[in-house]
C-alpha cells in the first residue's frame, strides 16, 4: 500500500515545500517506506521544529522528485473568514476539528449581521476530520430532515444523518470549493449541499475518501486497520474511490499559479454575481 499524500495545507511546511495532493511518498530520510504504516511515518516525518526531514516522492506515476522540507510548529486554525468583493462570505476550512463547528457558526452570526448576499466555502486541500464536524456544518444550510449522508455496511443502511432545524444559510445563493485534496469530511459537506441544491461544486474532482475504519489490536503490538463501513450521498452514490466531480471543473495552470491568480475562487465570484445579480 503506498503513502499517498491527501493534502498538502496551504501555507504550512509541506506546501511552501512543493508538495501536492496525490504524491506518493516513497521514502523518508533515505528510509523506503515499502511496508511502512500510516502512524510510523509520521513519527519518522515529525520532529522538533527547525530541523530538516527529506522526502522522495513519485508523482503522477513517473516524476521523481526529493524535497527538503524544514519542520515547524504547526498551530493551525481551522477556520478563515472575510467578506469579498459583491458583498460575499468567504469561509475556508482548513480541517473538521472538534472547534470547528463553533467557529464556523460565529462566522454565520457574523455574515449574518453583516448582511452577507451569498457564500463561498473553500474546502480545498482540506483532508477532513471529525465526521460530527462536517454534519454540524452541513447543517447550517439545510432545512429539518434533510440528509446529509448514510453510513453502510454492505447494502444496509445503519445510520442516516439528517440536518435538524433550518439553517441560518439556507436559501444563501453558496458555492463550495473542491479540489484532489478535498476528502473525506469535506466530500461528506460538499455532498450533502450539492445533493440538497443547497450549493454548485466549482474547482476540480475530490479525492475519494468515504469509508469507516477501526483498529483492532493484538497482543504481539500488531494492528488490523478493517473498513466497517462506507459513507454515501443523498443521491445515493459511494464517496469512496469514486470523489465528486464539480459542477464546472476548474484547474488552476501553473501558470495562474505562480502568478497567484486563483481562477477557481474567482469563478465562484462570477457565479454568485450573477445569481445575486438576478
Amino acid at each position: 500500500k503506498n503513502l499517498e499524500v491527501i493534502a498538502a495545507i496551504d501555507g504550512l511546511p509541506a506546501d511552501k515545500a512543493g508538495v501536492k495532493a496525490k504524491d506518493i511518498i516513497t521514502n523518508i530520510n533515505g528510509q523506503s517506506t515499502s511496508g511502512m504504516s500510516v502512524d510510523e511515518a509520521v513519527g519518522k516525518i515529525r520532529g522538533p521544529k527547525g530541523t530538516k526531514v527529506k522526502l522522495g516522492i513519485v508523482r503522477d506515476r513517473s516524476e521523481q522528485l526529493n524535497f527538503d522540507i524544514t519542520r515547524e510548529d504547526i498551530k493551525l486554525p481551522s477556520v478563515k473568514t472575510k467578506i469579498i468583493d459583491g458583498n460575499i462570505g468567504y469561509l475556508q476550512i482548513t480541517t473538521f476539528s472538534d472547534d470547528t463547528a463553533k467557529l464556523v457558526n460565529d462566522a454565520a452570526n457574523d455574515f449574518k449581521s453583516k448582511g452577507v448576499k451569498a457564500m463561498i466555502v473553500d474546502v480545498r486541500s482540506n483532508p477532513g476530520g471529525l465526521l460530527d464536524s462536517a454534519v454540524s456544518v452541513s447543517d447550517l444550510w439545510l432545512g429539518q430532515g434533510q440528509t446529509i449522508l448514510q453510513e453502510k455496511r454492505g447494502n444496509e443502511v445503519v445510520k442516516t444523518y439528517t440536518a435538524q432545524e433550518g439553517g441560518i444559510f439556507s436559501g444563501l445563493p453558496t458555492v463550495v470549493l473542491i479540489d484532489g485534496g478535498s476528502a473525506s469530511a469535506s466530500e461528506i459537506l460538499a455532498g450533502a449541499l450539492r445533493d440538497n441544491n443547497s450549493a454548485y461544486l466549482i474547482g476540480e474532482k475530490s479525492y475519494g475518501k468515504g469509508v469507516v475504519q477501526q483498529l483492532i489490536n493484538f497482543g504481539n503490538g500488531s494492528q488490523l486497520k478493517v473498513t466497517v463501513a462506507s459513507w454515501f450521498r443523498p443521491n445515493g452514490q459511494n464517496i469512496n474511490k469514486k470523489g465528486i466531480t464539480p459542477d464546472k471543473v476548474i484547474k488552476i495552470s501553473d501558470e495562474d499559479a505562480k502568478a497567484d491568480k486563483d481562477t477557481q475562487l474567482q469563478s465562484a465570484q462570477d457565479y454568485l454575481k450573477s445569481k445575486i445579480a438576478q
